[in-house]
């Protein structure tokens, strides 16, 4: 049996369902404790008493992967779609193998933009405070048939986003320089960020983290974007320039923002997000249902014990 330590919290809430089909793929699972990410010294404290991991967002950085290396880590597996925090060059230099799990949670995060973008059209985050504070609240809204929306990304999230927005009556610009045409969508109007974001009266984020996108939503093109508009972000945090999403809350340029993650995660408690009314918080949490993480979790597993397996008796 090779020994494989888990670091991914969606993965961890559901430990006990993995155990026995890792078992039968000669893996033998370690739940890490953790409620986010480890941070770098411990992994590398961690990382070489097992053969394998399962990566959730922890820094999986060359120096981590230098550490598991010099004791028995030998493949790695990055639960889930994002690996803005894994360093594939590193492991392809010090020869672990690995792959993520592409393609898992395409509806399942999709629902939460949806959802999202459905609550800062009507308020719904306002009117459920002031209800529980003794209210009884009753804010205009605005109808989204008609809108335009602006999808920031076109994989596989961002594609059901867009069906989705489309569904309720939305028209729809997609930004992705890596996606050609329509993406096979119907309707699906097409630009280069950041042009035509003036026209948007949502933007909802669903791109990878790169070196390119840090900050793409920043204080230049928030001017750029029409007053009232309402931000969704359920890829990255970083993708948006915090400090600047804060100014223009505070002005009233940007009517409301729902963000699931944050430039830091958990989001300290000394954020000045903490403070803005209308904003709706999220904890990382948009891919979590039960059957995506037992789709992503046995991915995984399934991934892991055929990198390892290879290696058996050498």
């Amino acid at each position: 049996m090779k020994d494989v330590i888990v670091t991914c919290p969606p993965m961890l809430g559901q430990f006990d369902r993995f155990v026995d089909f890792a078992a039968e793929r000669g893996l033998r699972l370690h739940p890490a404790q953790v409620s986010q990410t480890l941070e770098e010294d411990a992994l590398c404290a961690l990382l070489p008493g097992y053969d394998g991991w399962i990566i959730g967002d922890d820094p999986a950085t060359r120096r981590v992967f230098a550490a598991g290396q010099g004791g028995r880590l030998r493949a790695a597996v990055k639960w889930g779609i994002g690996v803005d925090n894994v360093d594939f060059s590193a492991c392809e230099d010090l020869g672990i193998p690995i792959t993520n799990t592409p393609r898992m949670f395409g509806a399942e995060v999709a629902d939460v933009a949806t959802g999202l973008v459905i609550g800062l059209a009507r308020d719904l985050f306002l009117i459920d405070r002031g209800v529980r504070a003794g209210g009884w609240p009753k804010p205009a809204g605005i109808s989204l048939s008609g809108r335009r929306a602006g999808v920031v990304g076109l994989g596989d999230i961002g594609r059901n986003v867009v069906t989705r927005l489309q569904a309720l009556g939305m028209q729809v610009t997609g930004y992705d320089p890596g996606v050609t045409g329509d993406a096979g969508i119907p309707g699906l109007s097409r630009a280069a960020w950041p042009d035509g974001v003036e026209a948007c009266d949502f933007l909802v984020f669903t791109c990878a983290l790169n070196a390119r996108n840090r900050h793409m939503l920043n204080a230049d093109v928030l001017a750029q974007c029409m007053p009232g508009v309402r931000i969704v972000n359920v890829a990255r945090g970083p993708l948006i320039d915090e400090t600047a999403l804060v100014a223009a809350l505070q002005a009233g340029h940007v009517h409301a923002a729902a963000l699931d993650v944050f430039e830091a995660e958990p989001l300290p408690m000394d954020s000045p997000l903490r403070g803005m009314e209308r904003v709706i918080f999220g904890s990382h949490n948009g891919s979590n249902t039960v059957d995506a993480v037992i789709r992503a979790s046995h991915a995984a597993i399934d991934r892991l014990a055929g990198f390892l397996g290879k290696r058996v008796g050498s």
